[in-house]
């Protein structure tokens, strides 16, 4: 029984950083999932992944998957690359591309 350790990306939604820097412990699938000849749904007959365990950090998440002896796999997050932009760009005189209309 194999677990992945994430830190989710901020949704959409969002503009701002809240709800995030959370931990969450998932498990790996052990059956690949199916789909229902007559409804067209996919289902799975494997409860372990419904479950999705939540920590504060990354360590309490480690100590967890340790402590009750399963495989696990950290996913670091990606860093944020943020451009320093300024309205007041779009009308400066000395412009690195030229309008286009």
């Amino acid at each position: 029984m194999s677990a992945r350790i994430f830190s989710p990306a901020k949704t959409a939604m969002q503009s701002g950083k809240g709800k995030t820097g959370y931990w969450i412990l998932e498990f790996d699938p052990e059956v690949p999932r199916k789909i229902d000849p007559l409804m067209g749904y996919t289902t799975s007959r494997d409860m372990k992944s419904q479950i999705r365990l939540s920590f504060e950090t990354k360590e309490e998440a480690i100590a967890y998957a340790e402590r009750n002896g399963l495989s696990y796999r950290v996913q670091e997050p990606k860093e944020i690359k943020r451009r320093q932009i300024s309205y007041s760009d779009n009308f400066r005189y000395d412009r690195r591309t030229p309008w286009t209309h």
